[in-house]
């Protein structure tokens, strides 16, 4: 009886650690729906808008959990705060290009990137922590540059949407995975630093007559307020699922959002997916194939459970 017991708690602690990583990234899946509620507003405006509303949400949620201190904890320490700096720039970028391209109808360009960006991972801890690549990981990453490249080709210019998210999310990843801050106190500090700027433009816009504050569409009004909680509420989830899944089974299931992303694009939006696009997709997910098969013969001892220190979030 003795020994069933932490068997039986540990199976409840995954199962729970399951739910709450597929709800987060099930709700990153479906952040091209939900911002399809704002394309009416310019997306710098859109994301001045999520900024605004994640300090407060973000904010709010930390008071209640009793955190604070753990914010001014970030703020007394320069560094980190000064690295927090760099981390809010990528994210920053990364949901600018986001927000437009959902409302430029290049959905399929944005579950591209996220389907690349593992493995441009892999080439920013090559390149930047020296992490030594393995024979699978080689073989993955040529066979997705080889991808972009046909594209490249075929279709007139590179998939720059894609690059551009993949490559700044990488980035973040980078920046949070080295920085010592938790998931949602370094979200907080990020959407704070990036406050005065998000304020200013609204303003600005304001003053321009532009209707930024979206005061007579009042669905539009909610549905920007709103970005604030979507931002906060998947992190969370995450944050809980780091704590309880291992980072293999964590890894599988980051590839849920940008699935989703591409069955709503096909699917919902008729986004056109023509023979170059296919072949680029299928490239990319045998990459990931042969990705996923390595880290999973890699790292089948038992792989460390992930605190949620230094974790990033999809936009």
């Amino acid at each position: 009886m003795s020994q069933a017991a932490p068997h039986a708690e540990a199976n409840a602690e995954l199962r729970q650690g399951l739910v709450y990583g597929l709800s987060a990234y099930g709700m990153w899946g479906f952040f091209p729906a939900y911002y399809k509620l704002t394309d009416t507003v310019p997306a710098d405006l859109v994301v001045s808008h999520r900024i605004l509303w994640s300090v407060l949400f973000v904010g709010l949620f930390l008071y209640l959990k009793g955190r604070w201190p753990e914010v001014r904890e970030v703020f007394a320490q320069p560094k980190v705060v000064l690295g927090l700096c760099a981390s809010a720039s990528f994210i920053g970028v990364n949901w600018l290009v986001f927000v437009w391209a959902i409302a430029s109808d290049h959905v399929l360009d944005i579950s591209l990137g996220y389907f690349i960006n593992p493995l441009v991972s892999i080439l920013v801890g090559l390149a930047v922590l020296r992490e030594r690549m393995s024979k699978g990981q080689g073989i993955a990453v040529a066979i997705a540059a080889a991808a972009v490249v046909l594209q490249a080709v075929l279709a007139g210019g590179l998939p720059w949407v894609s690059l551009v998210l993949a490559f700044s999310f990488a980035g973040y990843g980078y920046m949070r995975k080295v920085i010592p801050v938790k998931a949602t106190p370094g979200l907080f500090v990020e959407t704070v630093l990036l406050f005065p700027l998000a304020a200013a433009y609204v303003l600005l816009s304001l003053s321009w007559g532009a209707d930024a504050l979206s005061l007579n569409d009042l669905p539009v009004l909610a549905a920007l307020a709103g970005s604030g909680i979507v931002t906060a509420l998947p992190l969370v989830l995450f944050s809980s699922a780091a704590r309880r899944v291992p980072l293999f089974m964590l890894g599988l299931m980051q590839y849920l959002a940008p699935s989703l992303h591409f069955l709503l694009a096909v699917f919902v939006w008729d986004e056109a997916l023509d023979q170059t696009k296919l072949l680029t997709f299928a490239m990319i997910w045998g990459a990931l194939v042969i990705f996923t098969y390595d880290s999973w013969r890699r790292y089948r001892p038992a792989a460390p459970v992930s605190q949620g220190k230094g974790s990033g979030t999809v936009p």
